[in-house]
């Protein structure tokens, strides 16, 4: 037995990496929450909408990507770098996939910042981003992955702390969620179709936007949480096998959970009852991590009460203990049943993003920049003011959309005394929200005035501090033959192998994921085909593609699911074999306004007409946005050959005529459309974006009224 060499030896922890991604947080999360307030304001001011560029279906994406990826991404990325190179005593493996990770990462978030507003999107929630940046994103997590490991492997510390757990496991499964979900086949640089089409598309979809969730707003939140709450607390982590229980328990079950977002979908019911069961189950794991944190403060309380930092980490804490109860709550039938579509998944949404992520970042924050910049936080009295508003402002705005979803759910499922609909105009329930969508307004605007007084007094800290960019410090090197200790828990051989780490957590995830894709994929019962069912035309197509481009899918559903107040309001429920030609399905997850999946031939081609160029002379205070533009803007059809082609190669059955006649077939479908229009007194040149957008409103939920 070896014993360790008590040589010390000389090296630096870069903090320059650290004080990049801390700044970038910083700005990005600004960006993100005006962008969030904005989107607000638009839901019930329709002015807010100011051009096609800044309207709601554009910019609600821009929204999600910059929290998500922009500020909540970085955040992380800050996180790891400081914790990593001082759980490993090493500093990062090289400064040059550092500057690659940052600078490319930051590169990522324009390139969204600038194609989502144009419209440039796949449509896939918290996915939309085109192929090129996808690729793009998968060379810059590759970057970080070398960057981590190699660190790991020379390291100066044998065992790998629980932080660095999370980490691993973060890595390994975004990767297999972000390449799986970003199958697509290219038209152009700016146009894809995914691989996927209907049911599977949706399962696909949601397995990833679930785990994104898990693996990219929880896991490294959790580690990050293992390591600066004992830091802060200056207490050690409460439970060593609670933290090894609740680490594998959690990245197994949580992979399976993704279907309880397909409830009373046209997912097979098998599939359902597996996402609700897993579900359940994910609230012990999630509960194990949520009281680790809390009992670790357990003789620091009185600290609490003076440390305002310590009260972020304890709201944010709680904030996760909330929303992971809730997760499961809702992912019962009978309470899904009611609350999907609605805004109470807005509020649970935003207890776990503006609590638990945003609150979490802004302790880490807090606590780290001073401590690079060798200086003391430039205002106590700040902090504090950001803690109370910030706090003020997650209520002012979860607790009005739980107010507007239970509303929302109750009302669309209302009969009166004779068995009909008591609230038959779904623009009754969006009038009677309204209040509720101003308030969330206030409280997303208090959220980001914290914030904003966050980034002044820790600039401020920074120009009073100076950066300590090559931090000096030492450590003995690793002996390479040493053992655990006699007596040691078993789990710490795991924990000194990195790779059996990585392995093992890719074996815990590919297990659900494996289980729930493959009979989905590979029988065929799973989705029974419609022989009435068709390939959309060519100018059907391109009207679902303008449709995709406008977000529209963001307000719209198009899922009819089977209860009698959603088949009495909407029609006839959806059937799995309906969406077999959709790449990608646009089932939607919120309903700002009615389902769609039924709009075919209830309404004139006229009545969309007016509905899209001036929603209010159909809907009577309706908060659409009007798309003036689609009536100035010509259809380009200089790709529908090859988007019909792209369809074909995915398995639609278009021949070989219909690809070589794409255009003068289209040519003369909008020419009817056009000549209909004309027998209303509405002049409109056939070429017009609208007209496409006409003809795939009237095509959906068709097919089967022609059995």
């Amino acid at each position: 037995m070896s014993t360790k060499s008590t040589t010390l030896e000389q090296f630096s922890y870069d903090n320059k990496t650290v004080r990049n991604f801390a700044i970038a947080t910083i700005i990005w999360g600004i960006v993100g929450m005006l962008v969030g307030v904005i989107i607000a304001t638009q839901l019930f001011e329709p002015a807010a909408n100011i051009t096609q560029y800044g309207s709601f279906g554009r910019i609600r994406p821009l929204h999600t990507n910059a929290v998500i990826f922009a500020f909540v991404g970085n955040a992380i990325f800050a996180g790891v770098y400081y914790s990593l190179q001082r759980l490993l005593k090493a500093r990062m493996f090289s400064d040059f996939l550092s500057n690659l990770h940052f600078w490319g990462w930051q590169l990522i978030i324009v390139s969204a910042a600038i194609t989502l507003p144009l419209g440039i999107t796949t449509s896939h929630e918290y996915a939309e981003l085109e192929w090129p940046i996808d690729i793009a994103i998968t060379l810059i997590w590759v970057t970080f992955g070398v960057n981590m490991f190699g660190t790991i492997f020379k390291r100066r510390e044998r065992h790998l702390y629980v932080a660095i757990w999370f980490y691993i496991a973060t890595f390994i499964t975004v990767a297999v969620l972000h390449l799986t979900n970003s199958m697509q086949l290219p038209i152009s640089a700016f146009k894809s179709y995914y691989v996927y089409a209907g049911v599977q598309d949706a399962l696909i979809q949601w397995w990833y936007g679930h785990n994104a969730v898990a693996f990219f707003l929880t896991t490294p939140f959790l580690g990050l949480m293992y390591y600066f709450l004992p830091k802060m607390a200056n207490r050690p982590v409460y439970s060593y096998r609670l933290s090894i229980l609740h680490f594998w328990a959690l990245i197994f079950i949580y992979i399976w959970a993704g279907p309880h977002h397909l409830l009373y979908s046209s997912l097979p019911d098998w599939a359902q009852s597996l996402g609700v069961v897993f579900s359940i189950m994910l609230i012990a794991p999630s509960w194990g991590g949520m009281i680790n944190g809390l009992l670790t403060l357990r003789g620091a309380w009185d600290q609490v009460r003076e440390n305002t930092i310590l009260k972020f980490m304890v709201v944010g804490i709680t904030s996760y203990g909330m929303a992971t109860f809730e997760g499961p709550m809702l992912s019962l039938k009978n309470i899904n049943a009611i609350a999907h579509f609605t805004d109470w998944i807005v509020a649970h949404v935003h207890v776990g993003a503006l609590g638990w992520n945003g609150f979490l970042t802004f302790a880490m924050l807090y606590w780290l920049v001073p401590r690079i910049f060798q200086t003391t936080l430039y205002s106590e009295k700040l902090i504090k003011t950001h803690f109370w508003i910030g706090t003020i402002g997650i209520a002012l705005y979860a607790i009005p959309m739980y107010i507007s979803g239970f509303t929302q759910g109750m009302m669309w499922k209302q009969f009166t005394a004779e068995g009909t609909l008591q609230y038959g105009n779904f623009l009754d329930t969006t009038l009677q929200v309204l209040p509720m969508h101003m308030m969330r307004a206030v409280g997303g605007t208090l959220y980001l005035v914290g914030a904003i007084i966050m980034a002044v007094n820790l600039f401020k800290t920074m120009a009073q501090g100076t950066l300590l960019a090559n931090e000096v410090t030492e450590a003995a090197p690793l002996a390479v033959d040493e053992q655990p200790e006699a007596g040691a828990h078993w789990h710490r051989w795991i924990e000194r192998k990195p790779i059996q780490l990585l392995v093992a957590s890719l074996i815990m995830i590919l297990v659900g994921s494996l289980v729930e894709l493959i009979p989905t994929f590979m029988v065929k019962s799973n989705v029974p085909t419609i022989e009435a069912v068709q390939p959309y035309t060519s100018l059907e197509l391109e009207g679902r593609d303008i449709y995709i481009r406008e977000g529209c899918v963001g307000c719209h559903s198009q899922l009819v699911r089977p209860f009698r107040s959603e088949t009495e309001r909407y029609g006839e429920f959806s059937k799995s074999g309906e969406f077999v030609y959709d790449h990608p399905f646009l089932w939607g997850s919120k309903r700002t306004g009615p389902d769609l999946h039924r709009e075919g031939g209830k309404y004139p081609d006229s009545w969309h007409y007016h509905h899209m160029r001036e929603p209010q002379s159909m809907s009577p205070g309706s908060i659409m946005p009007a798309y003036g533009v689609l009536y100035e803007q010509s259809l380009n059809t200089s790709q529908t050959q090859d988007k019909l082609n792209a369809m074909k190669k995915l398995g639609v059955p278009y021949d070989d005529a219909q690809i070589k006649n794409a255009v003068a077939d289209l040519t003369k479908q909008s020419k009817e459309i056009q000549a209909r229009l004309a027998e209303e007194k509405i002049k409109v040149g056939a070429d017009k974006e609208i007209i496409a957008l006409i003809a795939y409103l009237q095509r959906l939920g068709t097919d089967i009224a022609k059995k």
